[in-house]
């Protein structure tokens, strides 16, 4: 009786398909920053009262004040500055401020939602979560100012004479601060009432005491002194600057007026901001 040797004949090689391509760490942080980004601005345009309360109220704030206050106010030295040349700049801010605080309050309802919690357990780090969110309200804030901003001539505004690099770089640094300090403020708050709440007693008392409304000339000494050193009052006095020249920006009498140190005060108030909420947005529940 034979033995019959079997071969074992190995299995058969299949060409496989290639493994998909796994994105990088730099790839999925900016996807989310920009689908962040993106659906803010989206949310904004989305929403028509949003869209005319943002243009109707600083323009119907600046013809109101700026008209009640043109006979009986006077800033020292202006040489023809009026009121609603002064109070301009400061209209500028206060709708970088507002379309930061309303742009911020979705921070508030994302996370009611669960929306936040969701992008939380993906692969975008907390900073890149921050850095949408902070992108996406300061671009709707700089939309909003650059509109209003279209209603210079009627204040007085030379186009020829704006310095334009300082105007975007004050407005770009200002809306990114506003906005990295509406987060930190909305990731500690459970709702949109107490953040309204916050608003009235942080962020409007730091905007009316910006030189907005009034220039340091005159005030009081601790008010002076609070006015000095709240950070806002550089937004205002960078847009005043570039708008009417640093001869504007001297005679309302604020240390450093004219200096050009706006926009380095500027980006520390944003960096800082911008890293108190992302160190707000780490914080575990």
């Amino acid at each position: 009786m034979t033995a019959e040797l079997s071969t074992a004949h190995p299995p058969a090689v299949t060409a496989s398909a290639p493994a998909p391509a796994v994105p990088g760490t730099l790839a999925l942080q900016w996807a989310t920053v920009r689908v962040l980004m993106a659906r803010d601005v989206v949310r904004f345009f989305r929403q028509p009262s949003r869209v005319v309360g943002a243009l109707a109220q600083p323009i119907l704030f600046w013809f109101v004040i700026g008209s009640g206050f043109a006979g009986s106010f006077r800033v020292e030295g202006a040489r023809g500055l009026g009121y609603q040349q002064f109070f301009f700049p400061g209209v500028v801010t206060m709708v970088l401020l507002f379309s930061a605080i309303f742009a911020t309050i979705t921070v508030i309802e994302d996370r009611r939602e669960g929306f936040l919690q969701a992008v939380l357990a993906g692969p975008g780090s907390r900073l890149a979560v921050v850095l949408g969110k902070a992108l996406g309200s300061s671009a709707i804030a700089l939309m909003q100012a650059s509109l209003f901003l279209l209603l210079a001539p009627l204040a007085g505004v030379s186009a020829a004479t704006v310095n334009l690099p300082l105007l975007f770089a004050v407005m770009v640094l200002s809306a990114l601060a506003l906005t990295g300090m509406g987060m930190s403020l909305a990731w500690w708050v459970r709702s949109s009432a107490g953040y309204h709440a916050v608003m009235s007693i942080v962020l409007l008392p730091m905007w009316v005491l910006s030189g907005a409304m009034f220039p340091l000339k005159g005030a009081g000494t601790w008010l002076s002194w609070v006015m000095v050193v709240n950070p806002m009052r550089f937004s205002v006095e960078g847009v005043r600057r570039a708008l009417y020249g640093a001869e504007a920006s001297v005679v309302v009498g604020s240390p450093m007026s004219g200096t050009g140190l706006e926009v380095p005060v500027l980006l520390a108030f944003a960096t800082v901001f911008l890293g108190l909420a992302a160190v707000s947005v780490s914080r575990r529940e």
